[in-house]
């Protein structure tokens, strides 16, 4: 084999070693893509609950679902959970008394801020008067990281053909004063009325505001 016919080889190996980086580079990034709305939801399964359960979201089909990442410690979350104003909570019980599943997500790992064991978690809605249908502990992050969800909280609604209706900020005012909820436009709220009447959000997405999620 000649010396030029061994520096073709060796620059075809390079080029094709490269080419499949490249190649799983884009699988790497495609698979950790944000969702994005109008498209269908992250699915996930045998999520655990803080009830000893497990459920997917296919389980849901046919209904609309909320996603809600929390955090029991910041400041936002507890904006929304303060009462008597009790924002999130009239948000949980008017959804579910409309059919709509409301799913509360804890992604802190262990050791880092927010993070509750099953007890503890069913415990601190109860004391707050939370009403979400299920609470997921997602101590791996591995929902979390499916959705892109950034922050406590971050809000996302599917409609009941799996497809994401709205991710992000629950509302439009990005502070943690409990007054300013009475002003603000809830994302949320908007968000579920439209797809109750068979529309698309006027809102679909809105950068999400609170405290980084604890991964």
């Amino acid at each position: 084999m000649t010396s030029f016919t061994r520096r073709n080889l060796g620059l075809a190996a390079g080029m094709a070693t490269a080419v499949a980086l490249t190649a799983g580079a884009m699988i790497a990034f495609s698979a950790n893509a944000a969702p994005i709305t109008g498209q269908a939801a992250p699915s996930f399964s045998n999520a655990a609950t803080a009830t000893g359960d497990t459920i997917s979201l296919s389980d849901f089909a046919g209904q609309t679902v909320v996603l809600e990442w929390t955090n029991h410690d910041c400041p936002f979350v507890k904006k929304h959970y303060a009462e008597p104003v009790s924002n999130m909570q009239t948000l949980q019980s008017d959804a579910t008394s409309n059919g709509t599943v409301w799913i509360q997500v804890i992604s802190s790992a262990p050791g880092k801020q927010g993070h509750l064991e099953a007890d503890a978690a069913l415990a601190k809605n109860t004391e707050r008067g939370a009403a979400p249908t299920y609470v997921v502990l997602d101590p791996d992050g591995e929902i979390g990281r499916a959705y892109d969800a950034k922050t406590t909280p971050h809000m996302y609604v599917i409609e009941s053909d799996g497809n994401l209706a709205y991710e992000g900020a629950i509302d439009s005012i990005r502070s943690a004063k409990v007054d300013d909820i009475a002003v603000a436009t809830n994302y949320v709220t908007a968000a579920l009325t439209a797809v109750a009447a068979g529309t698309a959000p006027d809102v679909s997405s809105a950068k999400p505001y609170g405290c980084s999620v604890k991964y």
